[in-house]
């Protein structure tokens, strides 16, 4: 393309200059049809004219107007009309900006691209007792891959031997390293830090967990949106308007040929052609590196048009577990004893209080000890014995039960909170608070809402006391508890009905009705493989703030989208106008054409580069907050969640 934009240049230097050319310059058809001819003129327009006359040729196949067509028309009227220098300018700023174009639009495809080309090309593997190293193309299941200390690990599979930490922050979100023993499962993206580990391969390439990531980006980067199908017709239309102008121009100016091809000329809508699919792929690329996977251009133009964002409670704004929140002891009594009394009745319970509290002292240090007796009254609470006398652990109504008084401020506590009790030979130690604890980035998240002007709504199947509790420190709108899986379905579909746009926040089988209801549907990625199916979109690390994120870049695409389109009906307008006036000539007519055109196309590429905090937050390099689940899209793993330190 190089050469053909510098041979269209030099034979228009040519034409301009009168360098020695045919003589005589005309082509004589018959005795009777003579045509101004120039050698330049033909080499130029042939050889780097030629990808404008082959578009212009593909238009006419499918009965499409194109800017390439109204190009090629203006060309070929400027040639026949001897206009030799016109023609030739035209092709060659033409040409240059279809380079530019085409560079631009692929920074951003080879941004999603590059995301695949992180796994390793070349991997070492044990086959019949040798190590080699092989292609990763040439993987097979079942292989044994050798990953050693600060390399990519290739496949999905299970560690046969080794000891290791692996960084699985592109696939779970995790934060933290997490260790791996024989047994445990590894994903492919992920970065193996400190021992080598030997792992036996079960999905490979397009087929791993990462694999299929970038395979649902692709995909949404070959979907169209609305919009881009709006594009294509308001360039079509410019395009029919410019030649009924210049139609009216050519009988206006007495027939005029150089004003009439300035009007064909003046006209572009390339930059809208163009400019709508590169902000859709910038758009789509930018949310992809925070970690949110958009699966299509049109659920990113809705997600623009989002006023109002219903969320889910647990697993969504929390993070769906049982934690330790608060430890009040009785006078007299530290935290660690009360602690060490209720762990050791814990011992052998299966509830995810018990496990909440056994976590807890685990964490601070405290040795537990075995109880001499243990029982469980569902509902109520635990009876154990141990070496300090008989313990009792459970709720208010198992220590009235058992005669244990209560402090009198016991009623007065938070009810978002439930509240262990526990008691040692009949007297009252302190009450442990557990609840399920809100993400921390859920706070920014609702801000961010808040500050967009988007309406927030709770839809949970909790008790009002808690749902009221975690909304009102969130800040949400309006709380709206407990509700079964049919009833979230019909406030969306209220909600939807009332003509607002929605997007729906989930992570679990209840909440999939809704997701598909509503119209965006978003999903947590350590939520079930069904709500992640069900979803228009897949947060990969859990974070919220990252959705406030994307959908500001959703509605920034939108803004510069619409801002092209005015800006190009504008300027074609006034070049149009200021043509039929005599005040643009053909040549003038060329640099406003490409630089309106590439004006625009540079405005939707800004969203292909990251500001400063974006970049501190890019998918690629940072930490996202811990999930402790992996995201699976489109496959029927039900593997164990990796529980962490961070959690």
């Amino acid at each position: 393309m190089i050469a053909r934009i510098a041979v269209a240049g030099l034979c228009a230097i040519a034409v301009q200059f009168r360098m020695p050319d045919a003589n005589p310059p005309l082509l004589m058809i018959g005795s009777d049809i003579f045509l101004p001819f120039s050698w330049y003129a033909l080499v130029g327009l042939l050889f780097g004219g030629w990808p404008l006359f082959v578009e212009a040729w593909e238009s006419i196949r499918r009965r499409q107007m194109t800017m390439e067509l109204s190009m090629v028309i203006a060309i070929l009227a400027a040639t026949y009309t001897g206009y030799f220098f016109v023609a030739l300018v035209i092709t060659f700023f033409v040409l240059i900006a279809e380079v530019l174009e085409g560079m631009t639009v692929e920074r951003g495809r080879r941004a999603i691209h590059n995301l695949l080309e992180l796994l390793p090309r070349e991997v070492s593997v044990r086959r019949s007792g040798a190590v080699s190293t092989i292609a990763s193309a040439d993987l097979v299941v079942g292989d044994t891959v050798l990953v050693e200390p600060g390399a990519l690990v290739a496949v999905d599979g299970t560690v046969v031997s080794g000891n290791s930490f692996v960084d699985e922050t592109r696939i779970t979100g995790e934060s933290m390293p997490v260790e791996k023993l024989a047994g445990t499962r590894v994903y492919a993206g992920s970065i193996n830090q400190s021992g080598a580990l030997e792992i036996r391969s079960e999905r490979i390439g397009r087929d791993t967990s990462y694999g299929r990531i970038i395979a649902a980006i692709e995909q949404a980067e070959r979907s169209r949106a609305p919009v881009q199908r709006y594009a294509d017709k308001l360039a079509a239309y410019i395009v029919y308007v410019a030649l009924f102008f210049a139609v009216i121009e050519y009988f206006i100016s007495g027939g005029n040929v150089s004003s009439t091809i300035a009007v064909i000329i003046v006209a572009g809508a390339c930059g809208v052609a163009a400019g709508t699919p590169l902000a859709i792929l910038g758009a789509i690329g930018r949310s992809a590196r925070l970690g949110a996977i958009v699966k299509g251009g049109i659920h990113l133009e809705t997600l623009s048009k989002v006023d109002t964002i219903v969320l889910d409670k647990t697993g969504t704004l929390t993070f769906g577990k049982p934690d330790v929140v608060a430890i009040e002891p009785a006078d007299g009594i530290t935290e660690s004893q009360l602690l060490s009394v209720a762990a050791t009745a814990e011992i052998r319970s299966e509830h995810p209080l018990g496990k909440a509290i056994m976590a807890r002292a685990a964490e601070k240090g405290i040795a537990i000890a075995e109880p001499d007796q243990f029982s469980y009254v569902p509902g109520m609470g635990i009876s154990a014995s141990g070496k300090d006398g008989a313990i009792l652990v459970g709720n208010p109504a198992w220590m009235d039960h058992n005669g244990v008084p209560l402090p009198g401020d016991a009623a007065d506590r938070d009810d978002a909170i439930t509240w262990v009790h526990v008691a040692l030979d009949g007297r009252a130690l302190g009450a442990i608070g557990i609840a399920d604890r809100e993400r921390p980035e859920a706070h920014r998240a609702m801000a961010a809402f808040k500050k967009m002007g988007i309406r927030t709504i709770l839809l949970t199947g909790d008790s009002a006391s808690v749902a009221k509790a975690v909304g009102t420190r969130l800040g949400i709108d309006d709380i709206r508890p407990q509700l079964l899986p049919e009833h979230k379905l019909a406030h969306i579909r209220e909600l939807v009905g009332g003509k607002s746009t929605v997007a729906m926040v989930g992570d679990g089988v209840n909440d999939t009705l809704a997701l598909a209801a509503a119209d965006v549907g978003v999903a947590m990625g350590s939520g079930t493989e069904v709500a992640r199916e069900s979803a228009d979109i897949v947060l990969l690390g859990n974070d919220l703030e990252r959705f406030a994120q994307t959908v500001a870049i959703a509605r920034r695409a939108r803004g510069i989208i619409y801002f092209n389109f005015a800006g190009t009906v504008l300027i074609d307008i006034l070049g149009i106008a200021a043509v039929m006036l005599g005040y643009v000539g053909p040549v003038a007519a060329v640099m406003i054409h490409v630089g309106s055109e590439l004006a625009f196309i540079l405005n939707s590429a800004r969203l292909l580069s990251f500001s400063k905090t974006e970049k501190a937050l890019d998918f690629d390099m940072a930490h996202l907050p811990a999930s402790g689940t992996r995201l699976v899209l489109g496959t029927q793993d039900t593997g164990e969640a990796t529980r962490t330190a961070a959690e």
